[in-house]
């Protein structure tokens, strides 16, 4: 009976520690999307043009990411690097934007 028991609390142990956690690849490439984010938003801040929740989701991707929740944390940094690229589009956009031309004045009576 004791050995069943201590045979299955292993089991359970190592099942614990597992699950979820994914492999060393699967977090090694979510580390470097976490850098890649980093990095894009680091370019969008230049530009002054950094999307509000960027940083955020980059932080809870490393959080996701030390729980072992790799697929949470991909995405997570997969979306702050999507809005880190898109704050730079967003400047290269305004730093061409002009007032739209004035109409004139016509007479409408």
């Amino acid at each position: 009976m004791r050995k069943t028991f201590l045979t299955l609390a292993s089991a359970l142990v190592l099942a614990a520690c597992s699950s979820g956690g994914g492999t060393s690849a699967e977090a090694d490439k979510v580390r470097e999307a976490i850098s890649a984010a980093e990095k894009e938003n680091d370019k969008a801040a230049e530009m002054g043009f950094e999307w509000r929740d960027a940083r955020k989701f980059i932080k809870e991707a490393r959080e996701e990411l030390d729980k072992g929740n790799t697929d949470k944390a991909m995405e997570l940094a997969r979306e702050a690097e999507f809005q880190g690229e898109q704050g730079q589009k967003q400047a290269q956009t305004q730093a061409n934007a002009s007032p739209e031309p004035q109409m004139e004045d016509e007479d409408i009576n």
